[in-house]
């Protein structure tokens, strides 16, 4: 059966672990209800916070995570696939891991993914964001099974990095890429749905991502926009900037028809790259 019915949680958290997990136990209930089987939670689904004493004061080790073991008994008490976008696991004193968990249907699980790619930018109006100062980089791509086909796991910046989901597709083999997230409302605004609509169609495949949106408690802004987008490009549901659920039933059926049509996952070809000589021949241009 390559028909599965996916629904995406949008949030937003607060600075409480506790609230969160009962906020995202709420919404993930939701959307079982309404017939999902796989549901995604976003970015930071445990805390949002920018404090590093009141950060680590929150967190724990993963053995310990009070929304883990929340959000796992909601899985089995559904009988669900459960995508937790990510949570911040205390590895260290001073050191996080942004790390995603796949729930199987037994509350198992399956997989555990840490974001590669950390945001460390400065954007327009002073917004700075130092995500290495206090997480610990992932250094490795997971790809997992699901009863449908393969998700390939990342984490919002990564989005940024289409080397990793050619990797996934293409050595991977997966045929759903998930990017839950947290992107600021400024970024969003300009390159959410591009990016994911890239990195959809670059790869033939469906595109899950659900996101933190509106004014956090801490006062960061977050752009919202959960998204499901198909191997052509499509967008087949979308969120605006309140939590809440969207869903839409995915066809795997459609990845093999896509790829088919463009092959461009088979069509790499080793390159050089000669910075030298282009440059000699723009001087000689030039005079």
């Amino acid at each position: 059966m390559t028909v599965f019915r996916a629904a995406l949680v949008q949030m937003t958290a607060t600075r409480s672990p506790a609230e969160n997990a009962e906020a995202a136990g709420e919404l993930v209930r939701r959307a079982a209800g309404d017939g999902a089987v796989y549901v995604q939670t976003p970015e930071n689904t445990n805390i949002i916070e920018h404090e590093p004493e009141r950060l680590f004061a929150a967190l724990t080790d993963e053995a310990s995570d009070p929304t883990l073991a929340h959000l796992r008994a909601v899985a089995r008490d559904l009988g669900i696939w459960l995508h937790i976008g990510s949570l911040a696991i205390k590895v260290a004193e001073a050191k996080a891991a942004n790390r995603a968990f796949v729930i199987a249907p037994d509350g198992s699980i399956a997989a555990r993914y840490d974001k590669i790619h950390l945001f460390d930018v400065e954007l327009a109006g002073g917004e700075s964001y130092r995500e290495s100062a206090r997480i610990r980089p992932g250094a490795q791509a997971v790809a997992v099974d699901l009863p449908w086909g393969r998700l390939g796991l990342s984490i919002c910046y990564d989005v940024r990095f289409p080397q990793l989901y050619r990797t996934l597709a293409q050595e991977g083999g997966a045929e759903i890429l998930a990017v839950p997230a947290a992107f600021t409302r400024q970024t969003g605004e300009a390159h959410w749905q591009t990016l994911l609509r890239t990195r959809a169609i670059e790869n033939g495949a469906f595109v899950l991502a659900a996101a933190q949106g509106g004014t956090h408690e801490t006062g960061r802004q977050t752009y919202g926009h959960s998204i499901i987008i198909d191997p052509w490009g499509r967008v087949l549901a979308e969120a605006g900037t309140e939590p809440g659920v969207i869903a839409a039933d995915i066809d795997l059926s459609e990845v093999a028809k896509v790829r088919g049509r463009i092959p461009a996952l088979t069509h790499d070809r080793p390159f050089t790259l000669d910075v030298a000589a282009a440059r000699a021949d723009v001087r000689k241009a030039a005079s």
